[in-house]
């Protein structure tokens, strides 16, 4: 059976929750392998909007098992939240349909507050953090000092590894003019939040081997966008951990023979949340008319999004550094009615013509787009569920994008919900 990874191939809020929960309808397990609850997911099922941002977009399907991988750092008093909201919603959440890698690396207040001071103190700096603590987790994690999921279970060796953090993290806070942690009242903090995920955990590893062995299909679901990414990525504005599919392995415990198809996920124009560089961005009236249209606000922090043309640069680097076998186009409809559509198909640096985005941080900030014009179409494509439903001008758009990303579009999004989908290639098949 064929299993799949979802990728995001621009900067994130690409629509990736609404098409892996379309696809998880084709899926019997979800796994989330990276990042951690600075992940908006918005899913709109039957006109009910759905709003996750740590839980597997598959969690809203009844019968489907979703797993969040070793790979994502877990906030467990968020967690808790966002499993009573969805149980507000009538969505069960059990140890049946949910469950968590004991391995996985949790995210502690003293992280949320790391995140801010070190923000705040960047000044004009910043890179734009969610300030949930994400980046401060991994670091622990990478310097083998986190409290991982399983040590909830085991309270004398717990208090142990507490003191050992807080020799680090009560070093940076003297740093930046802050009281001492006291471990004791930090212990206490994590014994709090032990019902939150003591029971979903499990061997996620020898889970999901268990049920590639059986057929079983696997639904890899990543957070964020390739560019986003620590090492391929706009660096230093990226996330913490690798967003690439090849992370779909290493975050969930199988193998890189376990991803048999990479879908990766680009609108059908560019958005960026945050700071860091943005070639091909609109501040003006028609990056303005393309947010109202497209409602381009994060689902976790409510912030406006940058906008601006498709990037065919920036989309087609991240299918050649992740693997993309075919691409999810979303967001196709926010366009209709536009005279004219501009799409990045080349950069100038220093006067010379470039086809890829440089590493450099300074070079990055200093490329120039290099635009083709595209008509527009008056017709409407929002809602259509079949290639004849666009307008004939759009199909053009969708097939001129094909070649300039030298990848084929397996899937266009025409509206929020689930049903307004138009298959081209279905992942599951290979």
């Amino acid at each position: 059976m064929a299993n799949v990874a979802v990728v995001g191939a621009q900067w994130g809020d690409e629509g990736k929750g609404k098409i892996v929960d379309w696809l998880s309808e084709r899926a019997d397990v979800v796994v989330r392998y990276q990042g951690g609850h600075n992940a908006g997911h918005t899913l709109v099922i039957d006109g009910k909007v759905f709003k996750l941002s740590l839980l597997p977009s598959g969690i809203v399907r009844p019968g489907k098992l979703s797993v969040i991988g070793n790979g994502v750092v877990i906030d467990p008093w968020h967690l808790a939240k966002e499993v009573e909201a969805l149980r507000a919603q009538g969505v069960a959440v059990t140890a049946d349909n949910l469950r968590i890698a004991e391995n996985a690396t949790l995210i502690m207040p003293l992280h949320r507050d790391l995140d801010r001071l070190r923000e705040e103190a960047a000044g004009t700096g910043k890179i734009g953090t969610t300030g949930r603590g994400i980046g401060p987790a991994y670091e622990d994690k990478v310097g083998r000092r986190a409290i991982r999921a399983m040590d909830l279970a085991e309270p004398h060796e717990l208090r142990r590894k507490v003191e050992r953090l807080l020799v680090h993290h009560n070093a940076l806070l003297v740093g930046l003019g802050q009281p001492k942690l006291d471990a004791n009242k930090v212990f206490d903090e994590l014994m709090g939040a032990r019902e939150a995920v003591l029971p979903f955990l499990a061997p996620v590893w020898h889970l999901l081997d268990g049920m590639r062995r059986e057929g079983k299909r696997i639904l890899f679901e990543g957070a964020q966008g390739i560019l986003l990414d620590i090492d391929h990525g706009t660096y230093p504005y990226v996330t913490s951990s690798n967003t690439v599919a090849g992370q779909a392995a290493a975050g969930s415990g199988l193998g890189p023979s376990a991803v048999s198809y990479v879908l990766g996920i680009a609108k059908a124009y560019t958005t960026r949340v945050g700071s860091g560089p943005f070639p091909s961005e609109q501040a003006n009236d028609i990056g303005e008319w393309i947010g109202q249209r497209g409602h381009e606000f994060g689902t976790v922090t409510g912030r406006k999004r940058r906008c601006g043309w498709f990037d065919a640069v920036l989309v087609r680097q991240a299918i050649k550094t992740s693997g993309i076998q075919g691409i999810a186009l979303t967001k196709l409809d926010v366009l209709d009615g536009l005279d004219e559509i501009k799409v990045c198909v080349g950069y100038k640096l220093d006067g010379k013509r470039i086809d890829i985005f440089p590493a450099s941080e300074e070079a990055q900030a200093r490329v120039e787009p290099i635009y083709e014009s595209f008509e527009g179409w008056k017709g409407t494509s929002a809602g259509a569920r079949s290639w004849t439903a666009l307008p004939a001008q759009a199909v053009k758009y969708v097939r001129y994008l094909e070649e300039l990303i030298e990848c084929p579009v397996a899937m266009l999004s025409t509206s929020p919900e689930r049903a307004d989908t138009i298959l081209m290639h279905d992942p599951f098949a290979d």
